[in-house]
């Protein structure tokens, strides 16, 4: 067990140094926009504060980021089934699960420059830690011991800000209403996913084989009115939630939930992120119903900040929505025919913050000597974007051009790949280095008389000659 594992059941490690880097941050915000990866949304209207466009690599680079976890929490364990609940549900389901009346974060505002700041990101600037569970009044106090330390982000001004207020994060929507009266019977954007997982239950546990403990996972957009757009995608308005909520016996929570933090853990590791660059944050101010919580933080380039939130939570869940509902949202052993209300372990994720973490850990700009630098996202092969690359020698030789479309025409069918002709190979090769592909492809001259292409390794710059009819079986073989 790793030196951040160690003791995990009882006290947190020793937070790690929490320092800024915010020139990879503006390279990679830079990188992200010019190779396609990340828009700002709407861009050519000004662009809209804290929403974003994932673009032709972003999109692929997501989508393969959504399918590891995917595999590691459904294909890979025969207990845990998958579920897409809708976006929009009942304004019950909100208001059982208490987001209507306690969804929010504290808001102040500068009495110079008037510019309303999340007070917790305003204490945190200061290197002063404030619990997302606080409440209102434990906020202030903290606002008031050290006014004299905050400074505005905006206009400078430090020590004048008003007291703060709660601000509730649910996104309302007019679906259904058409009074133009939305606080009459307001319907909301979801703010979380798991909560389609929790009214689906009874509909699983009927529908399905499962039995407890066993495990709902889904992957979907939810949505939260955010006062303080920064960041990049790490915190965004509308973002992608990858979540599993495993339902378990009340005597056989906590054992699991230290299985589940391990797991998660380790995940991270096969992803290709460097252990020295995850913490345990361990959150002593837990909400009522809560047993325990843990987040992992993944060392991003504005400081150590929540990649991952395991928690434990008791029977809240499914009590509550029972209580409002009227069903019963109960478990009966087949067994023992011991009859209970199962208890919560949930590992929540975004895929924006695993994309932010994963782009963070791959990004890389490198010497090679003479004068020469190239930038090379080295992502594990199974997230790259584009697998491999093909590439005819020259673009105005119909004869090469033609033998690097039949190869490329084959390899597409079994994964992504690119056909570039612009520019000489050299630069092609930088391109498919800035994009992350493993593998690029030449078809030289060579190759029509001895049918051998030449493979190019984007880390090692190593180049094999491999037979165009092993070609496949080959790449098959380094992708395994």
């Amino acid at each position: 067990m790793s030196k951040n594992q160690e003791d995990m059941s009882s006290e947190a490690p020793a937070k790690l140094e929490n320092k800024q880097d915010d020139k990879l941050m503006e390279k990679i915000v830079s990188f992200a926009k010019r190779r396609g990866f990340v828009f700002p949304s709407s861009e050519i209207y000004g662009g809209f504060g804290a929403v974003y466009d994932y673009g032709p690599y972003g999109v692929e680079l997501a989508k393969n980021i959504k399918e590891s976890w995917w595999k590691a929490m459904v294909q890979e364990n025969e207990n845990i089934v998958g579920l897409d609940a809708s976006i929009f549900m009942s304004p019950k389901v909100w208001e059982a699960s208490g987001h209507v009346s306690g969804f929010s974060d504290p808001l102040a505002e500068c009495k110079q420059c008037h510019s309303r700041i999340r007070v917790d990101h305003l204490l945190e600037d200061a290197g002063i830690f404030a619990d997302e569970k606080m409440t209102e009044e434990e906020i202030n106090k903290l606002l008031n011991e050290n006014k004299d330390k905050l400074k505005c982000p905006k206009c400078g001004t430090k020590g004048k800000f008003t007291e703060a207020k709660s601000f509730n994060l649910l996104v309302q929507s007019n679906l259904g209403n058409f009074t133009g009266d939305w606080d009459k019977e307001p319907t909301y954007l979801r703010g979380e996913t798991c909560q389609g997982i929790y009214v689906n239950f009874k509909n699983v546990l009927d529908s399905t084989r499962v039995k407890i403990p066993f495990g709902i996972a889904q992957i979907g957009k939810a949505f939260r009115n955010e006062i303080t757009a920064r960041q990049f995608i790490f915190r965004k308005r509308e973002f992608e939630q990858m979540e599993m909520q495993m339902f378990t016996h009340p005597d056989e929570d906590m054992k699991i939930y230290e299985e589940w933090r391990e797991r998660r853990w380790q995940y991270y590791l096969d992803l290709g992120i460097k252990e020295e660059n995850l913490q345990w944050h361990k959150h002593e101010n837990l909400v009522f119903y809560a047993k325990a919580a843990w987040d992992i933080e993944y060392k991003f380039p504005f400081g150590f900040k929540e990649l991952e939130g395991i928690h434990a939570r008791g029977d809240y869940d499914l009590t509550q929505h029972s209580k409002f509902s009227g069903k019963k949202l109960e478990y009966r052993d087949p067994q023992t025919n011991e009859v209970y209300t199962p208890h919560v372990v949930e590992t929540s994720v975004g895929t924006d913050r695993t994309f932010l973490a994963v782009l963070t850990e791959a990004f890389r700009e490198e010497d090679l000597g003479e004068g020469k630098s190239r930038i090379v996202l080295k992502l594990p092969k199974k997230l790259a974007p584009i697998k491999v690359a093909v590439f005819p020698l020259m673009k105005n030789k119909p004869e090469l051009v033609k033998k690097a479309k039949e190869i490329f025409d084959k390899l597409k069918m079994e994964m992504m790949c690119e056909f570039d002709d612009n520019g000489n190979v050299g630069k092609r090769y930088r391109r498919q280095d800035e994009i992350g592909t493993p593998y690029c492809v030449t078809v030289d001259f060579d190759t029509l008389e001895t049918n051998e292409v030449t493979v190019r390794n984007r880390d090692t710059m190593e180049q094999e000659k491999v037979k165009v009819e092993e070609l496949e079986k080959w790449l098959k073989k380094k992708f395994s």
